[in-house]
């Protein structure tokens, strides 16, 4: 499914927390997060950047659907 025109790719960056599970961040807003598997870390990730994003209308039509490089 292609993006919608007003989305905006964030980066995630994760790493395998030493007390189990997984720590997430996003660099562009400083957001950082966590869950016991990546996808959960990817959407409390997720979560917790969107209100960086609201008053933005670059915030509009957030992509969720993050892909691993």
């Amino acid at each position: 499914m292609p993006a919608p025109e007003d989305a905006v790719e964030l980066t995630a960056v994760l790493w395998a927390a030493p007390e189990g599970g997984f720590s997430a961040l996003n660099p562009e807003t400083g957001t950082t997060s966590e869950g016991e598997t990546q996808a959960e870390a990817l959407r409390n990730l997720a979560e917790a950047t969107a209100p960086y994003l609201e008053d933005s209308s670059a915030g509009q039509g957030i992509v969720t659907d993050l892909k691993r490089g």
